[in-house]
């Protein structure tokens, strides 16, 4: 087990969520977009307002695939600033 899965594993752990529920590479991905298309702050924002989303009853597919969307035409709108 990596560092991060034992993070993973230990956070939700604490949290009471079932480890099978998160999927990382998604998130991963997600920051990554963000961080990249609009601005590296950005990127632990939008996942924290994903998880309200979720906890709000937003499918998470639907708001990962927006989200990633956004992010890219964020910085294509923007490349030129």
């Amino acid at each position: 087990m990596n560092v991060l899965e034992e993070w993973t594993a230990e956070v939700c752990r604490e949290l009471g969520i079932d480890p099978a529920t998160v999927d990382r590479d998604v998130v991963l991905d997600l920051t990554r977009e963000i961080a990249h298309g609009v601005a590296r702050p950005a990127a632990p924002l939008t996942v924290y307002l994903l998880g309200l989303a979720k906890g709000a009853g937003t499918a998470p597919e639907d708001a990962v695939g927006l989200l990633t969307r956004r992010a890219r035409e964020w910085a294509a709108d923007t490349k030129d600033r």
